[in-house]
C-alpha cells in the first residue's frame, strides 16, 4: 500500500498548478491531505474522481477558509472517522481517519504556534491528542499517522538549528512532546529508513528558501510499531510544487 500525505497550502490553488496532474502519476493508494481550506462543495469532486480517486473524504474547518484535511482513495474503506470526537479539536478540521482491513490510516493537521496564546493552544491539541492516538492504538494497533505536525524533531532535520532554536516549530518543548509520542510506540518512517541530513519538507516563501534548500521537516508519515517490518519504502518527494510544503511516501507491505 502505496500512501502520500501532502499538506497543499490550499486544494483549489493547488489543483490550478497541476496537483492532479501530479497525482496521476504518483498515484498513491491512498492520499492524505492537509490545508485543505474549502468546503467539499467547493471543490471540482469529477477532477478528483477521474484521476482515479472515486472515494474522497472530508473534514473541513468550522471557519472557512482555514484548515481542513481530507483523504482520497483508490479503493472504499472498510470505515471512515471524522475528528476525533473533542470539540475544540474538531471546529478546526484537524484529523480524519480511514480503515482498511489491517490497517488505519489518518490525515493530521497540528495546529502551529504563531502567536503566544496559539502556542497555548498548541500544547492543549497535542496533549490531548497523544491521550487520544494512545487509546485509539488499542483499537487499531496497525495505525498510520500522516500529516503535518509542525515540529522538527531533531537538528537534522531542520537547516540552521541554532538560530531557530527559539522558533516555534522547533522549541525544545515541542521536540520533547515529538520525542514522547515516537516512544509511546512510533516509528518515523522516513528517518528509519533515511539517515541524510537536508531532507525537508517545508520552505518558507522567503529569501527563496526553497531553491536554496533552506528547509524544515515538520510532516511525518508515523506507522506504529508492529508495522516495522511493513515499512518497504520512505522517500520525500520535493519535485512536487503545489504548495510551500511537498509531499511525502510511505510504502507498507500489506500481509
Amino acid at each position: 500500500m502505496k500512501i502520500i500525505s501532502y499538506n497543499v497550502n490550499g486544494i483549489r490553488a493547488a489543483m490550478k498548478k497541476g496537483l492532479l496532474d501530479w497525482l496521476k502519476q504518483a498515484d498513491p493508494d491512498v492520499l492524505c491531505l492537509q490545508e485543505t481550506k474549502a468546503l467539499k462543495e467547493q471543490v471540482d469532486l469529477e477532477a478528483i474522481e477521474a484521476a482515479g480517486y472515486p472515494y474522497h473524504y472530508w473534514f473541513s474547518a468550522q471557519k472557512k477558509g482555514y484548515s481542513g484535511v481530507a483523504i482520497f482513495c483508490k479503493t472504499q474503506p472498510d470505515h471512515v472517522a471524522y475528528g476525533t470526537g473533542v470539540d475544540y479539536m474538531d471546529a478546526e478540521g484537524r484529523n480524519i481517519r480511514v480503515d482498511f482491513c489491517g490497517v488505519s490510516i489518518m490525515s493530521l493537521y497540528l495546529p502551529s504556534g504563531t502567536n503566544d496564546a496559539r502556542l497555548d493552544f498548541k500544547f492543549q491539541y497535542m496533549d490531548d491528542f497523544l491521550q487520544y492516538v494512545t487509546q485509539l492504538r488499542e483499537q487499531y494497533p496497525n495505525l498510520v499517522v500522516c500529516g503535518d505536525y509542525n515540529i522538527c524533531h531533531q537538528a537534522i532535520d531542520i537547516h540552521d538549528p541554532i538560530r531557530n532554536a527559539k522558533v516555534s516549530g522547533f522549541l525544545p518543548r515541542e521536540r520533547a512532546w515529538l520525542e514522547s509520542f515516537i516512544q509511546s510506540g512510533f516509528i518515523d518512517s522516513f528517518r528509519h529508513l533515511n539517515k541524510e541530513p537536508h531532507q525537508y519538507t517545508w520552505w518558507s516563501y522567503r529569501a527563496n528558501a526553497r531553491a536554496n534548500n533552506k528547509g524544515w521537516r515538520i510532516d511525518y508519515n508515523m506507522v506504529t510499531e508492529p508495522l516495522e517490518h511493513q515499512i518497504k519504502r520512505a522517500v520525500i518527494l520535493p519535485e512536487a510544487k503545489h504548495s510551500d510544503h511537498c509531499p511525502h511516501m510511505v510504502e507498507l507491505v500489506m500481509t
